[in-house]
């Protein structure tokens, strides 16, 4: 049997010898590979001083750059991508329509516009192309400067862009990156970094960009290459398991920067009852926010809280919201959200109990598989809440707003929220509690590259921030001529 080839990057070198069998997540697709041990001197950039070539591109250098392969990264004509969209289809957890969507969508992230506003939001352009001067209370005049620095990244398969994603905050920093392809999407960042290999081998941007798989856990592996003499910075994205093996090798010269397994939740207000229009609207928003890449996201809503009311008259609203919700969901465009691909079966064993409990759930669709809304009874979340997936929420009903502070907490990424008049009472709350993202309903699964993520700054915490002191004993206190006692 004839297996795919997943080669290895290797800062413009395409290499596909010493090839070994490994298989992708969920056991659908074996590939091979070549294998990470043979490369291991290799994969780290070693001497830092190496990063000087970047330092040669200006900014518009490195726009250029991402225009092109944007241009190139066009499905129709790039057979790299169109390759790595068929094998995903076996790999992904979500359907064929989400994927090929996906990929279809990723030359909009390569903007010179986009790119821009992302880099201005957030490092600050000025920052990365000269020393920024400013002068102290003191007289001191301080320079501040945003270097790159060499970077591995564990990225996680549950979006295609996020590969992308990696690849363009590396170039704008001029840093160096090693990206370990995951095990849900081995493919997308070898089809990136293949066509970047094609465009420009030896340019400076394509020299600093390696692509490798290799089995996560392989301690033989990440012993020699995790160490401060390779790497300055790990960006990990993953759950909980993945993230606790990474820290036993975070040392001193060697930073961890954490993107955690998360959850989110809807809030919706008593105001979306007031007329049909708003109740549809609100339904096809929600729908969408739990619906998106069918719910694999952490952005993804899974516990609604909503102002129903508790009373008779209250859980009547609620049920009715929840089948609007339902046939919302059933509706969404193929290429953000379709009947998933695996019902989990244990998540179905757990909805299907909740039908012969109709006192306390009221259960909408879920019986193919499809996804399903509950509607709990009682102003309280369904005892598996935290592993809702597949496109199945939980709606719970409140009677006020300060009742709607349990949907978060310190694991809450996403608070999506409707109408948009209550977000005023909620923005300076929902964060005390946790929140990480306030987002108007429906506009979860737009991620914005110039908004902070996680309530970090990936983009600032993956440089490397170098002030430069200027100071003489005519413009600032000197320590040497203090008064002694």
């Amino acid at each position: 049997m004839n297996h795919p080839i997943a080669p290895m990057i290797l800062r413009g070198e395409v290499i596909t010898d010493n090839l070994i069998e490994v298989g992708g997540r969920g056991g659908d697709l074996t590939f091979l590979t070549p294998d990470a041990h043979k490369y291991i001197d290799r994969l780290p950039l070693g001497n830092p001083a190496r990063l000087a070539d970047l330092y040669s591109l200006s900014f518009d250098d490195i726009l250029d750059y991402a225009v092109e392969l944007g241009q190139r990264l066009d499905f129709a004509s790039n057979a790299y991508l169109q390759q790595a969209c068929e094998l995903s289809y076996q790999t992904s957890s979500s359907t064929p329509s989400i994927v090929k969507g996906s990929y279809l969508g990723l030359p909009q992230m390569l903007s010179r516009a986009f790119i821009t506003e992302m880099v201005e939001s957030t490092v600050g352009i000025k920052y990365l192309e000269g020393w920024v001067k400013q002068q102290l209370l003191d007289g001191t005049e301080l320079e501040v400067r945003c270097f790159g620095a060499r970077t591995l990244h564990i990225v996680a398969g549950n979006a295609v862009s996020l590969s992308l994603w990696t690849i363009i905050r590396n170039m704008v920093l001029r840093s160096d990156a090693i990206i370990k392809a995951p095990s849900n999407d081995p493919f997308t960042a070898l089809a990136i970094a293949r066509t970047m290999v094609d465009m420009a081998p030896d340019h400076p941007i394509t020299r600093h960009l390696s692509v490798a798989y290799w089995k996560g856990g392989d301690k033989a592996l990440e012993e020699r290459l995790y160490q401060p003499q390779n790497l300055e910075k790990i960006v990990a994205w993953g759950g909980y398991a993945s993230m606790k093996h990474v820290t036993q090798y975070i040392q001193p010269g060697l930073e961890l920067i954490s993107l955690d397994p998360k959850r989110s939740a809807s809030i919706i207000g008593k105001a979306t009852f007031d007329s049909e229009a708003t109740l549809r609207e609100a339904a096809i928003r929600l729908a969408s926010d739990i619906g998106a890449l069918n719910q694999k996201g952490c952005v993804c809503a899974r516990v609604v809280y909503v102002q129903s009311g508790t009373d008779e008259a209250g859980l009547a609203r609620l049920n009715t919201f929840g089948r609007y919700v339902y046939d919302a969901m059933l509706g969404l465009p193929n290429t953000l959200s379709t009947s998933p691909k695996r019902y989990d079966p244990g998540l179905k064993a757990e909805v299907d109990a909740l039908r012969l409990d109709d006192e306390w759930y009221k259960v909408i669709g879920g019986q193919d598989g499809e996804g399903a809304i509950i509607c709990s009874q009682i102003p309280d979340t369904v005892s598996f809440a935290t592993r809702l997936d597949d496109r199945t929420a939980n709606l719970v009903p409140v009677d006020s707003l300060d009742e709607m502070m349990d949907a978060v907490d310190a694991y809450t990424q996403t608070v999506g929220i409707y109408p948009e008049s209550i977000k005023d009472e909620l923005k300076d709350r929902l964060p005390l509690h946790g929140a990480q993202r306030i987002v108007s309903l429906g506009y979860a699964a737009a991620m914005k590259f110039a908004a902070p993520q996680d309530a970090i700054e990936p983009m600032r915490r993956m440089g490397k921030w170098v002030s430069n002191q200027i100071a003489a004993p005519e413009t600032s206190p000197a320590p040497w001529l203090r008064p002694s006692i």
